[in-house]
């Protein structure tokens, strides 16, 4: 092929004749629409369309770079090794989960970071088998999607990913090679487009039209006409389509020849083949004159531009990337005043921003920066801050420091930043670097910014590191010069370390001045003290001298000493000392009884059932003693004692606490359950006989009508009605009544009505009943007593649920043929009388009945009426799609205007174009998704994607998905995926196979559902899959029979084989949450030698599971197999049980489990096997927990956090064997390693709190402490700290405080508990006690709204109005969501709301929240 074109460039094809060809399409048939701008990956990002320059011509030496540009791609790879479906469908999942975090990253920003493309990569190598679709995802995020690496970067980073996936035997095919080239393109990397080629040619990879598209740009990128031409002129021979793309393509390259005018003509050229120039095409124009600086033809361009086409704010930010880079800034300015700053323009500008700072313009990058709106958070007028992420790139890039202190400077002189040196301080610190950080902080000293001593820690712990005693010294210096006192954790924690000895240490703070403070020796002596020596403990604190001391300072390690049970005596002589005594008062508390009642609560909390069992001899004495040294604790902790000890069955300790309490109250011992039986139903011979023998029969009457009504035997349930009227009872008419309805007999329904009422006026029917008696009343014309029955719901104070509601809808529907008067009149019925708040649903037959009689002014004046009385816009797609219609502009007007205001502009856009696209209107459709600002809405699309579907009608979905194509946000590869149904729906492979071209040309990265659904296409027509297919697992009922060739599942005998309908009731109670009743149905089935599938077997046994029903799962397996000797438990079943008996404590019998399907190639699950090693955790098995490793490392897959997971588990494990030290080594690795990320410890230290281990809490704390002064390191601190506040443990959470200030710091972690506490009722509390500790690390206005949250969910309507008070007294705007919930609270209350209430939904409000807070996360980067 490569062989063919360089023969072919002797011919000198010259690009005109090629172009002036007549009859060119824009793309061909109806699907080719979608061609337009192939050369654009979906514009995300900056760097997108930009022109890129440096690609090396056939003609020059291209032999000394072929060797860099394609050594690694020459050969197609191998056959990868046999692996098994089930691995391959778990990196299926892990895949999704992989682009889907990738894909929201680039739709929310344009951009990836490095550090998560490298975590991706790295997690696809460790699992082994790398998917086709994982190679092309990893590919073409190498690009312009890396704004913050350099050009180099970003080609080497593609190479190593090319070359290591290959090795690991990834198969390439020509979407590889295709996303390759983009990288090359977007990077500027040179090559040669025909040794490219040849390299595709020996991998026998046949190039594509994409393929020649991009290499017709790489030859335009280097202003080669004639490369282009080449190319150009073997695609007409093929027959290949000339798209937009080419053309685009020519543009540069004309302009990089120095051809412009040319290149200007290219337009021309373009209309005369029948395709209009698109934005991408002027900016081609544009940034070839942005290149030549030639400002004035520049902006006659853009005027022309704007003219035809509607430009967006991305277009113009690469003309200014263009201009920056070829070194005229000073035209910048011109062109930023034709920026709309619309939807989407930080993230664009972000991006912007990082791409001129890695190139060193960092001077434009911040007058873009300073073009940016403020984004608001909480719908109020503070600005948020703006630029961390510039001062962060800044930083990474090292920018000179002068720079950097004016680029603060202006962004807080200019309100766009509180505090910009202090995080640009923060920035550096983390980066380490050291020169730059000292430098800081002397600039913020001559701010007069505060500096505080542990500013200062992560320059000594890199010190420390080196053991530079120099530099240790020199940072204390630094610190006396900008009057910084160190302080006792400064000095202790990170200058100790740098020295050989103490003596050395302390030698160096004389010298530099510093007097150290040792007051937390005494602490210390006291906590070593109550965990090893309780005597020598009493001897110190009941002597009169010792100075007083909370006992929270050492509660922990007195309760690990207590639980000894060495010495209780002196346990007793302790507890009474601190009972008397009020030196060692807690200050929470200011009660001696409650300090020692909490500690008393404290020490049985965290004792296993099995401790309490073992020590319940000591635990009495103790208490015993107690009760003889007058000790009384109060009735409310006593109770908390209780009910830790009530499951451990030891009612003889539970009275010896009790003997504690002054004042018995026996009322909190349990009371015994009640028992129900219910009697079962019998038929109508059983009727007969109770008549006979003189019984009562009401009851079983009922029965028997319920068993005719199943049967919708009317006529018989009225015989046997008039035959025992006088037994007929309230229930028994109502069933009647709906026997009646059903069977639409009006009359007969309304005798029976009558008649029950005459006997007791007093009845009330259910609300479904009511309501079947009016649908039946209104479709049989007798609109008035339909009324009469709406209104006697309303006096009888009926209530309805959801289901009334969609019965209502139905019973509107029904009467729609009765014409608009009888819905109107029912339905102002309904919410006059107040039965129903008026809904869309609910006003929607009223539209309909106005549309089927065909009046389109009635139905827009009751769409109006709608919307002014009940804020509903009916059926507005259906009534909208009429009038477009009909050409009724005036009425669709007045239609407009009522979604605009009822549901916002955005929403009325996407109404519109949806009823345009329908109608055929597609030329006005893309003029509104041209609409500046517009966004994607990922529920707005579906519901009309699958509205074409569903009709299957191609050309307006086709039309849809190209309009989108640069529509923000929107989800590229679901767009598609809505096409290639359709054409699986109508088996259209040609048009299957185009959207698989064109997905190539958007560079999109396609689901493994979406090549799977594309494979299908092709297969099922006989073509041929120009791809790999994912392997997956089989189809999940195939595996759930069993079916094995070898042991042929047992055949159904027609006598035994069971009825559908009896297996579907199996699962439905199984659905229900009755799996005991469907558990009793199947040994009834058993025992009458009935055989059921094996899927129905597989589904209760996981229904059993799933309620911890082990016994009965094993007995539900064991009749499976009885009946189909071939019967399997899938996956899912083995992977409940192994959680349910790793849940039981028998780890061992779990392993085993997963050892049997790990031979049978199931794949266990992330919670099986997290829960598995939990369980051999809390066992102390640490070999076990190695086996589990290893044997998930076998499957050649790793789960997410899977690493931390056996980590943990690990730690936990040591503590269980009481060997801390290993535990506090093996975390201390993990977190000083170079590529530690970090990770939440948390369960770790909730754990050991819970059973108050203060060994392992006085070592992992020390550890934590250790981390955050030596390393800066706060994660676990923070962590630690956190528990310590779940678990009330206030004053320990105050004193790590103290010893840690950092901690107060950590707002994205202490933010992120906040959030988990405003989301539970009863946690007020809690957050007052946090703002009590750390009062700024959250603004006012971002702390009222989840406080206000907080009175909600405890529905405290007080507390919420002092809240308000206050936010209007410090001038807090009250956000909208707030003051919907505040109103809430009132109309609970039922008081008048005393402000006006926003007018939406709860919702509404919601979203609306959701979604700024989308636009503002990446500004605040």
């Amino acid at each position: 092929m490569a062989a063919l074109l360089r023969s072919a460039r002797l011919l000198k094809f010259t690009p005109s004749g090629l172009l002036q060809i007549t009859g060119t399409k824009r793309t061909g048939p109806p699907l080719s629409r979608l061609y337009s701008g192939a050369l654009s990956v979906s514009r995300t990002g900056v760097l997108s369309r930009q022109s890129l320059p440096g690609v090396e011509s056939t003609c020059s030496h291209a032999g000394r770079h072929a060797a860099v540009c394609v050594r690694s791609y020459s050969v197609a790879t191998q056959d990868k090794d046999e692996v098994s479906n089930a691995v391959l469908s778990r990196q299926a999942q892990q895949f999704d989960w992989a682009l889907a975090k990738l894909d929201n990253s680039v739709r929310r920003t344009g951009r990836v970071t490095k550090t998560m493309l490298l975590r991706i990569f790295h997690d696809v190598c460790r699992a082994g088998y790398p998917s086709s679709n994982q190679a092309l995802l990893l590919l073409r995020s190498c690009g312009t999607l890396l704004p913050e690496m350099s050009l180099q970067e970003r080609t080497d980073l593609a190479h190593r990913i090319w070359e290591r996936l290959q090795e690991l035997g990834a198969h390439y095919d020509v979407s590889h090679y295709n996303a390759l080239l983009k990288v090359y393109l977007q990077n500027e990397f040179r090559f040669s487009p025909m040794d490219f080629l040849d390299k595709m040619e020996v991998a026998k990879v046949q190039p594509n039209r994409v393929t020649y598209q991009r290499l017709i740009v790489a030859y335009c990128q280097t202003g080669d006409i004639q490369g282009a031409g080449t190319i150009l002129g073997f695609m007409k021979s093929k027959d290949l389509p000339i798209t937009e793309a080419v053309f685009n393509g020519l543009v540069t390259g004309h302009a990089r020849s120095g051809d412009l005018e040319s290149a200007k003509n290219i337009l021309s050229v373009m209309r005369a083949a029948g395709i209009d120039p698109s934005p991408d095409t002027y900016v081609s124009l544009m940034n070839g004159y942005a290149e030549k600086g030639d400002l004035d033809s520049l902006k006659k361009t853009l005027e022309e531009a704007e003219s035809a086409i509607s430009l967006v704010d991305r277009d113009i930010l690469q003309v200014i990337f263009t201009l920056a880079k070829a070194g005229h800034q000073q035209y910048v300015p011109e062109m930023m005043e034709h920026l709309r700053q619309e939807r989407g323009y930080i993230p664009d500008a972000m991006n912007l921003c990082l791409s001129l700072i890695t190139l060193g313009l960092d001077e434009t990058a911040f007058a873009i920066l300073k073009t940016f709106t403020m984004v608001n958070r909480y719908s109020n007028n503070e600005p948020e801050n703006q630029g961390n992420f510039f001062l962060r790139h800044c930083i990474n890039v090292d920018t000179p420091l002068e720079k950097i202190s004016h680029y603060c400077k202006e962004l807080q002189d200019s309100n766009m930043h509180t505090q910009p040196l202090s995080f640009t301080l923060f920035c550096a610190l983390e980066a380490k670097k050291i020169d730059v950080s000292l430098e800081l902080m002397k600039v913020m000293q001559e701010q007069n910014f505060p500096i505080k001593p542990h500013y200062f820690w992560p320059l000594l712990i890199q010190h420390a590191k080196d053991r530079n005693k120099t530099g240790a010294v020199m940072v204390l210096k630094v610190m006396q010069q900008l009057g910084v006192d160190p302080d006792i954790e400064t000095i202790s924690k990170y200058f100790y370390p740098v020295f050989p000895t103490t003596e050395a240490a302390r030698q160096a703070l004389k010298d530099a001045g510093i007097n150290m403070q040792l007051d937390s020796l005494l602490i210390s002596n006291i906590r070593f003290l109550a965990s090893n020596n309780l005597t020598e403990l009493y001897a110190l604190l009941s002597d009169p001298s010792h100075p007083p001391l909370e006992m929270w300072n050492f509660r922990n390690g007195l309760i690990h000493s207590f639980r000894k049970f060495d010495d209780i005596n002196c346990m007793v002589k302790l507890t009474k000392l601190f009972y008397n005594d009020e030196r060692y008062i807690n200050i929470a508390t200011k009660s001696n009884a409650e300090t020692v009642a909490y500690f008393l609560y404290n020490l049985i909390e965290g004792m296993q059932e099995s401790k309490v069992q073992e020590q319940e001899d000591q635990l009495r004495d103790y208490f015993k003693q107690l009760k003889a040294e007058n000790i009384v604790i109060p009735d409310r902790i006593c109770r908390g004692i209780r009910n830790i000890l009530v499951p451990y069955n030891v009612p003889d300790l539970i009275k010896d606490v009790y003997n504690l309490v002054d004042g018995k109250d026996l009322s909190f011992f349990p009371a015994t359950p009640r028992v129900t039986d219910l009697e079962p139903m019998e038929l109508e011979n059983n009727l007969a006989e109770l008549k006979a023998k003189n019984k009562p029969l009401s009851s079983k009457l009922k029965q028997t009508i319920v068993a005719l009504s199943s049967e919708e035997n009317m006529q018989r349930a009225l015989e046997l009605k008039q035959q025992y009227e006088d037994h007929m009872t309230n229930g028994a008419y109502a069933l009647l009544i709906s026997l009646c309805c059903r069977c639409d007999n009006v009359d007969e329904a309304m005798s029976l009505k009558r008649e029950m009422c005459r006997k007791d006026s007093s009845v009330l029917l259910d609300a479904g009943k009511y309501i079947m008696l009016v649908k039946l009343l209104a479709k049989n014309d007798r609109l008035e007593e339909a009324v009469d029955i709406l209104k006697e719901m309303k006096e009888k104070d009926v209530v309805l649920n959801d289901n009334h509601l969609n019965m209502l809808f139905h019973t509107l529907n029904a009467v729609i043929s009765n014409g608009p008067p009888a819905v109107q009149r029912l339905q102002d019925t309904i919410f006059t009388l107040g039965l129903a708040k008026p809904s869309g649903n609910l006003c929607a037959p009223l539209i309909s009945s106005h549309l089927n009689s065909d009046d389109l002014p009635g139905a827009v004046e009751a769409l109006l009426e709608c919307q002014k009385r009940y804020k509903q816009v009916p059926r507005i797609h259906d009534v909208i799609v009429r009038l477009i219609e009909k050409g009724h502009t005036e009425l669709l007007q007045k239609a407009m205007d009522v979604v605009s205001q009822e549901r916002g502009e955005m929403t009325m856009l996407y109404y519109l174009l949806f009823a345009f696209l329908q109608t055929g209107r597609y030329r006005e459709a893309r003029k509104i998704f041209e609409t500046p600002g517009l966004r994607a809405i990922p529920a707005r699309l579906q519901w009309f994607a699958e509205k074409c579907v569903f009709a299957q009608q191609m050309e307006p979905l086709e039309q849809m998905v190209d309009m989108t194509s640069k529509l923000f946000e929107c989800d590229r590869d679901e767009m598609y995926s809505y096409i290639l149904r359709l054409c699986k729906d109508t088996n259209d492979w040609q048009k299957a196979e185009a959207v698989w071209t064109k997905m190539q040309e958007e560079n999109i990265i396609p689901r493994e559902r979406t090549l799977h659904l594309l494979a299908e296409i092709l297969k099922n027509n006989g073509q041929e899959v120009p791809f790999e297919v994912p392997e997956t697992f089989l189809q999940y009922e195939q595996e759930a029979e069993g079916t094995q060739p070898a042991k042929p599942a047992a055949p159904f005998l027609k006598d035994t084989r069971i009825d559908s309908q009896y297996q579907m009731r199996m699962i439905s109670l199984c659905n229900k949450g009755k799996t005991k009743e469907a558990f009793a149905m199947l040994k009834e089935s058993d025992k009458n030698g009935v055989t059921l599938r094996s899927f129905f077997y597989d589904y209760l046994i996981r229904a059993l599971l799933s309620e911890g029903s082990m016994e009965d799962a094993m007995v539900v397996r064991d009749i499976a197999l009885s009946h189909v000797p071939s019967f399997q438990l899938s996956d899912t079943a083995n992977n409940l049980i192994v959680v349910t008996l790793s849940k039981r404590g028998q780890a061992k019998d779990a392993l085993d489990t997963l050892k049997s399907m790990l031979q049978k190639d199931q794949v266990p699950s992330q919670l099986a096997i997290t829960r598995l090693v939990q369980s051999l955790a809390s066992l102390g098995d640490l070999e076990g927990i190695k086996e589990v490793r290893s044997l998930t490392e076998q499957l050649g897959t790793v789960f997410n956090l899977f690493s931390m997971v056996f980590t943990k588990n690990m730690a936990l494990a040591h503590i269980k064997n009481d060997d801390v030290e290993s535990a506090v080594e093996m975390l201390e690795e993990v977190y000083t390693r170079p590529d530690t990320k970090n990770p939440n410890i948390s369960v770790v230290f909730r754990k050991i709190l819970i059973e108050e281990n203060d060994k392992a809490l006085d070592k992992l704390s020390a550890m934590a402490e250790r981390l955050a002064n030596h390393f800066a390191c706060y994660i676990p601190a923070t962590n630690l700290f956190i528990q310590l506040m779940e678990m009330d443990k206030v004053e320990d959470a105050k004193f790590m405080l103290a010893r840690i200030n950092a901690i107060a710091e950590q707002k994205e972690d202490l933010m992120s508990y906040l959030v988990r506490l405003s989301r539970k009722p009863g946690k007020t509390g809690k957050i007052n006690t946090l703002l009590s500790l750390i009062p700024d690390f959250v603004e006012k206005k971002v702390l009222f709204p989840y406080m206000m949250k907080c009175h909600v969910n405890d529905n405290d309507l007080a507390s919420a109005k002092k809240l308000y008070e206050r936010m209007q007294e410090e001038g807090v705007v009250a956000d909208e969501l707030s003051l919907k919930r505040l109103a809430m609270l009132y109309r609970r209350a039922g008081e008048t709301v005393p402000f006006s209430e926003p007018p939406e939904s709860m919702k509404f409000y919601l979203d609306k929240l959701k979604e700024s807070e989308a636009q503002s996360q990446p500004a605040e980067e």
